[in-house]
Order: structure tokens, then sequence, then C-alpha cells
């Protein structure tokens, strides 16, 4: 194989241009000639100018950028032979025998059949003389890669689909504005967003965000008069408290007859019931358009470079293959088993087999769907006096971390819900030391979800010395039976700390857990802390903006994000904003590796760039700090560009949660909330830390917790995300040719 075409087609999606790049570079360094097929199925039948050559700099600039820059169309003629017919031929000319296309289910459908019928092509179009038997013998064979790029997250075999993290964005930035104006004036919202015949969006969003309500495709209401449910629902929550409503509709949604349901028929029920004006929002488009996440981008960076190995991997007789991520893992599976299974869902949906329908879709969406049942609730179930209840405290720990307050408020209402006492601790371990110790209701989490910082409060304090005593007291008094403790390695390393005394201090014998939250991502046990996304969007967002306020100069930027001795979001960072170089603590700096910059840089500069981006993780190195590396290269590019430091500092820190933070942290919370309570039933007492690990959610024993850890670096002996290093080396490059790296 030399050369390979690229397209995107069907409904664009964010993230789909850092696909395309990742593709087109990393063919590039492999010796492959590219061709961009423009306006995706409908430039590949009609030829002309539509299939073009890349090189490395085609695809600069374009990271940031929302929607597809080589266009998508919805191509009528591609679904008929003679179309597929028209394409073959011109792919042929073109000398292309792989493709990576870019889509949802019917564009890879559609390409799937395209590569059944490319052997009978090649006979007809050789037989009609449109092809020379030369032309024909160099595409003896089409293989096929696909990419999922759409904001449904609707294909099966994968986790997420390019576009979705961007769109689930989108939505929690409207609600959370509506939520706002809602609660002012005490009104009922009705918010539309998209999924076609998956309620992911609709869901997630409606987890995220603390809505009241969600109505999706899989799990319709399971009453006729769900119109009366809903509004005596609404009315239970501002008899409890609440100023705003909140109803978040699927596109899709339906009843449970399989009539649809539309905005204004969920509009239309509340006024009538609720006897009061009821507004829509239909979000529309918004979902699917702007700059998309930082998670779209390096997901769409990671499947551009692995579709390009798969690609290269494929036998002549092999089908087509499409790329997913499973367990936060990137898989390959036969494109046409997942398209079957996408399509068994929107079957069953169609057939009123709504059990079936969730069954089919991963597990964390049914159990999301439970939390949410729970969370929505406008008061706990009744107390169960024959069930016993068990007093659980709840607190934050360390540095805040966007997502501390959404976990808190998950672990507050489930244990309510379950008939347990929640306590809130005030101020970390200070306030636990002091005994500053409240007994937590319904309402006493109100608003939580989205709100950024801690609302508990938290300090840095680790417990020593006559603080163990206090502690210890204070456990006794309020009768704690198990403590949850949301927070970073401050969390980590009081709580192993209290464990070690348990022989001094026989009240510290509770069970307890850590929930991992920091913006470091630098905790044992645990691929993602909650706060890491939304500090990665943060430097994202500010480093855009960076970047744009470069182009009118010839400027070199050194952009200093935090992490501590951890290098997660200095790296990812680079990844999703397309940094030149990356300087972590775990790789070190040498002064020949500042040479070799300068000199990448410089060559860079007299080639025609404008804009030089270097980001660096805090703790990188103690002498090559961010101010002798502005001056170094101030010095060495004098008359060619000048150099700016941008030191984000805590603007990491601050913020709304993202959705995926807020997610996490619900799931999490729960998963801590099950454990404790479980513990606590079985007259046990482990101490132990929770984690998202391959996808899947782990409680290790506190015990091992200086076995998994760097001690001197605060931080675990495995980092996945270092794996990934090749890749921001390779797409940093200048050019195929570039060792610099």
């Amino acid at each position: 194989m030399k050369r390979i075409g690229i397209l995107t087609s069907g409904g664009d999606a964010q993230g789909m241009n850092a696909a395309v790049r990742s593709v087109v570079r990393t063919a590039l360094d492999k010796g492959l000639e590219v061709y961009a097929i423009y306006e995706g199925f409908q430039g590949m039948v009609d030829d002309g100018d539509y299939i073009r050559k890349m090189d490395w700099d085609s695809v600069g600039g374009i990271l940031q950028l929302g929607g597809t820059m080589i266009g998508s169309a919805r191509c009528e003629r591609f679904y008929t032979r003679e179309g597929r017919r028209l394409a073959a031929r011109n792919l042929i000319k073109a000398g292309i025998n792989g493709l990576i296309i870019i889509g949802g289910d019917g564009s890879l459908t559609g390409a799937n059949i395209f590569w059944q019928e490319w052997s009978s092509f090649l006979a007809e179009l050789t037989a009609s003389g449109e092809i020379t038997p030369a032309e024909a013998a160099a595409c003896p064979h089409l293989s096929i890669v696909g990419l999922v790029g759409s904001i449904d997250n609707d294909f099966s075999g994968t986790d997420m689909t390019i576009g979705t993290d961007t769109a689930l964005h989108r939505i929690t930035e409207a609600v959370d504005a509506i939520t706002s104006t809602a609660a002012s004036h005490q009104r009922t919202f009705v918010v539309k967003v998209m999924g076609r015949n998956c309620g992911y969006l609709a869901l997630m969003g409606a987890l995220a965000t603390g809505a009241d309500w969600v109505l999706i495709p899989e799990s319709p209401p399971d009453v006729e008069n769900w119109q009366d449910v809903l509004a005596e629902r609404l009315k239970a929550g501002r008899k409890a408290g609440r100023r705003d409503s909140i109803v978040i509709l699927a596109e899709g949604a339906r009843d449970k007859n399989g009539n649809r349901i539309g905005s204004s028929d969920v509009q239309r029920a509340l006024e009538e019931r609720l006897g009061e004006e009821v507004r829509v929002t239909v979000l529309g488009h918004v979902q699917r358009g702007g700059s998309p996440s930082a998670y779209d981008r390096i997901l769409g960076t990671m499947m551009g470079n692995e579709a390009v190995n798969a690609l290269l991997s494929l036998r002549p007789s092999d089908e087509p293959l499409v790329i997913g991520i499973r367990n936060n893992r990137l898989t390959r599976m036969p494109l046409m088993e997942s398209v079957r299974r996408t399509q068994a869902v929107a079957e069953a949906v169609e057939a009123k087999d709504f059990e079936r329908a969730i069954s089919l879709r991963s597990g964390s969406f049914k159990d999301a769907f439970l939390t949410f049942k729970t969370m929505v609730r406008a008061l706990p179930h009744p107390i169960d006096p024959a069930k016993k209840r068990f007093r659980i405290a709840v607190m934050h720990a360390g540095a805040p971390a966007p997502g501390m307050n959404t976990a808190a408020r998950a672990a507050i209402r489930l244990g309510l819900d379950r008939g347990h006492i929640m306590l809130g601790v005030r101020n970390g371990f200070e306030g636990l030391i002091e005994g500053e110790i409240e007994t937590m209701d319904w309402m006493s989490v109100s608003g939580w979800a989205i709100r950024g910082g801690s609302m508990l409060g938290t300090t840095r304090r680790v417990p020593k010395g006559r603080d163990l005593y206090s502690i210890a007291r204070v456990i006794e008094d309020h009768h704690i039976d198990a403590l949850l403790i949301i927070g970073g390695w401050t969390a980590y390393e009081s709580a192993f700390h209290l464990l070690k005394e348990r022989p001094n201090f026989p009240s510290f014998n509770i069970p307890m857990i850590c929930l991992p939250a920091s913006i470091n991502n630098n905790l044992p046990g645990s691929e993602f802390s909650i706060g890491a996304d939304t500090a990665l969007n943060s430097i994202v967002d500010a480093v855009d903006k960076i970047k744009q306020s470069a182009v009118a100069t010839r400027r070199v930027f050194v952009v200093e994000v935090m992490g501590h001795y951890c290098g997660y979001l200095a790296l990812l960072g680079g990844i999703a904003t397309g940094a030149e170089r990356v300087y972590l603590h775990e790789e070190g700096v040498k002064l020949r590796d500042l040479q070799a910059d300068v000199e990448k840089l410089l060559n860079g500069f007299h080639a025609g760039k404008r804009l030089g981006l270097m980001i660096r993780s805090e703790y990188a190195n103690p002498v090559y700090t961010t101010d002798f590396m502005c001056s170094l290269f101030t010095e060495e590019g004098r008359g060619v560009f000048d150099v700016r430091p941008a030191i984000l500092g805590h603007l990491q820190q601050g913020g709304d949660p993202s959705p995926f933070d807020r997610i996490q942290a619900t799931r999490l919370a729960g998963m801590c909330l099950n454990y404790l309570v479980e513990q606590c039933e079985k007259g046990e007492h482990n101490n132990a830390f929770i984690g998202i690990q391959n996808g899947q959610i782990l409680f290790h024993d506190m015990r091992d917790f200086d076995r998994m850890v760097d001690l001197e670096f605060q931080r675990p002996k495995d980092q996945w995300w270092l794996s990934l290093k090749h890749l921001a080396d390779l797409l940093s490059k200048t050019g195929p040719d570039d060792e610099v790296g």
C-alpha cells in the first residue's frame, strides 16, 4: 500500500479535524502518500478536484477547529451501484487502495458494501476500458478502516465516539445557564437534545446538570399517565425547596406504546397540570458546532494514528475494521459486526422491546440511568425502621478540584435514599480535628452538581501528633461509622496515616475510602482523577486564545501548566493543542534538548511559521525554569521571533466541572457509598481507595498505597498516559523527515 485516502462522511462531529490531522501526519511519517477526498462520498463519486494530495502542512492549524476541514456531504448516488462504480474508478485512477472513513453507522455500512463490490468493479472497469490493466493491477484490493464520528454515541463496540464529549459540553453549558434563569423566576424549562434513537446525550446531560427528569428512547415512562407522574414529581421538588424545574428530552423519546414524545407534548402537559408557563429550548445544531473539547481532540488524534497502523496491518482478504475505545484502550473490531449490534438497538426500540434496548447499551449507561432515578427524587424514600442505619461522614481534603461537590452531592443523596445518616465535615481534616460536622439533608446539596470548588471546604492539612487524638475523639463523639474522603494526595496520605495509627487509636477502626479528586491526576490505582478533565479543558481554552493572539506576530510561547511532578496535564495538553514540545519531569530536561528545540524553532520560523508553542510541566526541572527557557529562546531567536511566558496558574483549578468529571464523580461516589455500607453491614473496617483502571471500577487496599507510588515525587509508579509520548513527538515534527521529535 502506497497511497491512501481519507474522507469524512455524514453529519460533522467535533474532533474530526484532529483525526484527519493525525491520519495525514502518521501516514506521511510511515512513507505513504495521503489524499484527502473532499465532500465525503460525494467527492469520491464526482472526482474532479475533490481528491487532493496532502502534505505535512496541509493539516496545520486545524486541531482546534470544529466541523471538518475536508467537508462532508450526504451522497445519494453512492447508495446506488452505479455511483459506487464511479467512485471505484476515481480511486483506481488516483492509485488509492486504502481508505480511512470517518462517519456514522450509515457511512460505514456503505463503505462495507463498497469493499464487497471492489473486485467486480475492477473487472467491469477494465473490460470497458475505463481503467488500464496496469491501473487495475496497482489496486487489486481495497482496505478500509472506519472511525466513528458522531455526537450521538450510538455506535456499539466503542465507549465513546468522536464528538460526543464536546456535545455534552454544549448541553451542560446551556442547561447550567438555563438553570440560573429558571431559578430566578421559579420556572420550568424543557430542553430538547440530539441523539436520534440513542438517549446517551440526554441521560448523561441530565445526570451532569442535576436535571429533574429525563425522557429517553431506550426506557420510556412505564405508565400510561406519565404526564401526571412527571407533573407530580416537579410539584414535589418545588415543595421541597427547588426553585427551578428542568426536563431534558431526547429527540427520539417515546412513550411505552412507541409514540413519539415531542417538546411541545411535554410543554402542553406541564402547563395544563402545573398551571404555569413552561419554556422550551431546542438546542439543535449548537451541539455539533464549535471548537472540540480536550477529550475529543485527544480521542480523534489517538484513533487517527491507530487507523493508519490498522490499515497497514490488513491483509488483502481482511474485511473492514472500525477503531473504537473500550476501557480507555483503543480496539479494532470487525466493522459490520459493530454496525449490526448498533442497528439492533434501534430495532429493539422500534419493536417496543425496551428492556432489550437498554440491555444492549453499555454497563455504564445502565448504571447511570439507575443512579439518575434516585438523584431526581424530590425527597428520599421513607426510612425503613427495620433496616439498620449507619452514620457516614463525607469530607474533602487537599487542594480543590472541580467535581468534588458533584461527588459529595451524589454520595449524600444516595446515602439518604438508603436510609442512612449522612454527615458533612467542613474544611477538610482541619474541620474534622475541630469537630466541624453537621447532619446533611436532601436539600443541603441542592445545586452542588454543577458547582466548582468545594462547598464543604477543604484544606491541605495532614493530621499529625495531637491531631490524631482530636480526630479519634470526634469520631467517637459523633458516632461516625464510616468515612468517605474526596480529595488528592493530602487525602490519601492522611488516610494512610490514620490506617497506620489504628493500633494506637481504636476509633480509627472504621471503614474509610478515598475518592480520587485532583487536577494533577497523580493518584495511584486510577487512570483518571476527578478534576483533571476540567483542568485539561481550561488549559486548552487558554492556549487556544494564546495562539490566536500570536498570529499577527512571530512569537514563541512557553506555557507553564500545573501538575507538580506529574506531567499528565502537560502531555495531554500538548497533544490537544498541537504543541511543538512538551517538557516533563518524568522525562527530564537537558541543555542539549533546549539547544535542539532552538534549532527546530529557528528552522521553522525561517520556513515561514508564525507561532511556536512549548508546554512545560511546572516541576519539569528546577534549573531550567520557565523564565530560563524564555530567556534562552529570546537570546537565540533574536531578530527571528520573540518569546512570551504564560503561567496558567490556578485557573486550572477553578471553573465548573466538565461533563466527564461530573459523570465520573457521580459514578465513583455511588460505588464508594456501596463499599462503605457493605463494610458496615459485615462489621468490617477496611481502608481503601477507588479508581478507574482499564475502564473498570477497582478498589485497592490502602495498605498498598506506599507500594504503588513514588513517595518522593508524589505520583504513581505506573502512569499509563506516558505511552502517548511517542504520539506527541510524532505529531509535533515539522515534517516526515524531521528527526528532532
